[in-house]
Order: C-alpha cells, then sequence, then structure tokens
C-alpha cells in the first residue's frame, strides 16, 4: 500500500530556516508574526529543525527557544533588512538549511539575490497604494517601490500565500512561478462560545491593531450614526498601536468617549473573553492578507461586519458569517451595524454559521500544507 504524505514527511526531518521581520513575543507583531508561530512550531513539533532570523527590540534575547523554534534576532527593525544579507550568510553555513523561507510581510528582503538554498517567499499581502495612509511619503514610497520590484527580483522564486485575494494580487502583478494556498487558521482549543459572557446591552468591537492604514477612525465615524438609533451602544477598540492616541482624540472630538472604551493589549484570555462579550466585531481595512482576527471572532461565534476589500472577503462567506460593505462607506457600516442588533434572529444564525465556519480553519492542516510545500521544492 502507498505511503501516505505525512507517513512520508515523518521519515525525514527537514532544517528550516525562516526569515520575518519579527517573531511571536515582538510587542509590534501581527497576523504574520501569528501564522508562522503557529505553522512552524507544529513542525518543530513534528520533529523539523526551525531557526528564525528576526530583528531585535527591547529586552528580548538575542537568542532563545521558544516553542521549539530557535528565535535568532540580530539588527534593528529599521534596518534589519539591510542586515540580512549578513546574517543570512553567517547563519547558512553554520545551520546548513535544507530550505529557506523568505516571509514577506513588509519591506522585502529580496533573498533570491543572495540565497543559493532552495527557497520559498511567504506573502500575506502587499501594501500597495495603503501604505500612503500609513506612512509620510518618503518612507511610504520606498515601500511602494520596494514592492513593485518583487515580480522581477523574485520571478524564479516559488510563493506561498494566505488567501485567494492575495494569489490574484500577485498574477496581477506579474508573477509566474508556483503559488501555492498556505492558509491561516484557528486554535479550537482555545478559542470558544460562551453566550453565558454575551453582554445584556448592545455592545460591538475591534480587534487588531491600532495602525492608521486599518482606517479603524472609519468604526468611530459610524458610531456616531449608530447611537442616533441605539443610544445605548458601546464599542470596545481592543488592541493598541501607535495610531492609539489619534483615535481617541477623535472619540473625544466626537463626545463619544463615554461610549467607547479602548482596552489596550489584553491576555489571550482576556481576548476570547471580550469576543463572547461583543455582540459583533467589525473591521473597516481596505486590505488585509485574509483577517486572521475575522476568523478568531468567528470560533467564538461571533459575526464580523467588513469592508469588502481583499482578504476580508476570503474569510469572511456575506450574509452567513458576516456581512460585508463597500469600503469607505461609513454610512452602510453604520446600517449594518444597526441591522444585526435590531435583527437578533439573523445574529443568531449568523452566530451558528461562523462557528461551522471557523472549525474548517486548522493549524494542523495548514502545518500539513507547510510540508508537502517544503517536499514538493526539494524534490523539483
Amino acid at each position: 500500500m502507498a505511503k501516505s504524505k505525512s507517513a512520508h514527511s515523518a521519515n525525514r526531518s527537514f532544517k528550516i530556516l525562516v526569515i520575518n521581520w519579527q517573531d511571536i513575543t515582538n510587542p509590534l507583531g501581527g497576523g504574520a508574526e501569528v501564522h508562522f508561530h503557529e505553522i512552524f512550531k507544529r513542525l518543530a513539533q513534528r520533529g523539523h529543525k526551525v531557526t528564525l532570523l528576526c530583528c531585535r527590540f527591547p529586552g528580548a534575547a538575542k537568542e532563545e527557544m521558544i516553542d521549539g523554534i530557535k528565535i535568532i534576532r540580530r539588527g534593528s527593525r529599521s534596518l534589519f533588512n539591510f542586515y540580512v544579507p549578513v546574517a543570512l550568510r553567517r547563519l547558512t553555513r553554520r545551520e546548513k538549511p535544507d530550505i529557506v523561507f523568505d516571509d514577506i510581510n513588509k519591506i522585502p528582503f529580496f533573498t533570491p539575490l543572495f540565497v543559493r538554498e532552495p527557497l520559498v517567499a511567504i506573502v500575506h499581502h502587499f501594501f500597495g497604494k495603503s501604505i500612503f495612509l500609513e506612512a509620510p511619503f518618503i518612507p511610504a514610497s520606498y515601500v511602494y517601490v520596494a514592492e513593485k520590484l518583487v515580480p522581477r527580483i523574485y520571478r524564479h522564486t516559488d510563493f506561498a500565500v494566505v488567501s485567494e485575494s492575495t494569489k490574484q494580487e500577485l498574477v496581477s502583478s506579474g508573477i509566474r512561478s508556483s503559488i501555492t494556498l498556505l492558509p491561516n487558521a484557528v486554535d479550537g482549543t482555545t478559542y470558544f462560545s460562551d453566550k453565558s459572557l454575551k453582554s445584556g446591552t448592545p455592545l460591538f468591537g475591534y480587534l487588531g491593531r491600532l495602525k492608521k492604514y486599518k482606517c479603524v477612525d472609519h468604526i468611530l465615524l459610524a458610531m456616531k450614526h449608530v447611537i442616533q438609533h441605539i443610544p445605548q451602544a458601546e464599542l470596545l477598540i481592543i488592541g493598541d498601536g501607535d495610531d492609539r492616541r489619534r483615535l481617541e482624540r477623535l472619540a473625544r472630538m466626537q463626545g463619544m468617549e463615554k461610549a467607547i472604551t479602548f482596552t489596550g493589549q489584553v491576555s489571550h484570555e482576556k481576548k476570547v473573553e471580550l469576543l463572547n462579550k461583543v455582540w459583533l466585531t467589525v473591521n473597516p481595512s481596505p486590505k488585509e492578507g485574509w483577517g486572521l482576527t475575522v476568523i478568531e471572532a468567528n470560533a467564538c461565534g461571533c459575526p464580523v461586519v467588513a469592508a469588502d476589500s481583499p482578504g476580508l472577503r476570503d474569510s469572511i462567506v456575506d450574509d452567513r458569517t458576516g456581512l460585508l460593505y463597500p469600503y469607505g462607506d461609513i454610512e452602510l457600516l453604520a446600517e449594518n451595524i444597526i441591522s444585526l442588533v435590531n435583527d437578533k434572529e439573523k445574529r443568531d444564525f449568523i452566530s451558528a454559521q461562523a462557528l461551522l465556519w471557523a472549525e474548517k480553519f486548522d493549524w494542523e492542516k495548514s502545518a500539513d500544507k507547510a510540508v508537502e510545500i517544503i517536499e514538493k521544492k526539494l524534490t523539483d
């Protein structure tokens, strides 16, 4: 009888080297770091040797083991991409990896120019023009131009992407090499639905980093419309980031500081509690790789109202696990929130469907897919 892929992979241990800007413990980390860590810690648990090269941050050790992954931190965040070629050369001589993964989620490292080992690039999404919402013109232009060079410099590199939207973005940019889906997922053992925690009054939330390009201010603007129809409505902003002060000022300017609570960074346990407490969450971003926080909310039975933008339209089944609206349409965002708050039957239906949808996304399956990608690359 032929061996299964999992049986075949169990016969060989791979030495895997990953490059990413940040590791899972970095305070500035986001969905890209969760995606990497959840998949590659499972590969480490299966006996593969996983090493991560990333930037340093205040208080972090230069080297440590986290969940079986050897973390090597070198260089500052602002200059890490310039440090990578030298650090990688030393690491490859020492570690002798079978394969290198280049996790492109900020400025590309352009590894095809200096990596000689088999190489796979992981892409969550390109910022594109949305970077100009986040950064001043000169640094934004730097990122924008750097992304434009990816199709040329990575033209012979295989890609792994988190969504069909990102795959189409790569194809549209001129990428003609292999592109494989390496999905995001959720840990069903740590996310759960508990209806006893649900708020007795209308409460909705935002979960994620507070970055300007995420357009969290759209929720605050919509909140003004919502309160006119549902005066007792309240909003939780769950997460932190460098856009927090601006958002707090906006809340005060609109006279809504009593209706809006900024929780800051919370523990995993607190996050799950709050996702069970809110009636729905909102994601107004113009672009995501996939929207990891969407499926985290769904795994707690929480409907999501989100912009119909790349990534979010992949993680949400419109009218079943959440509601999509045209990006930037504040009035329609408010109307969708109001309609779900006022329609308990629909809200309960979407909640049930969201739980079923979330069950389809499992990190073990994503780890299986990563092994398939490695085996295919090493046998090409």
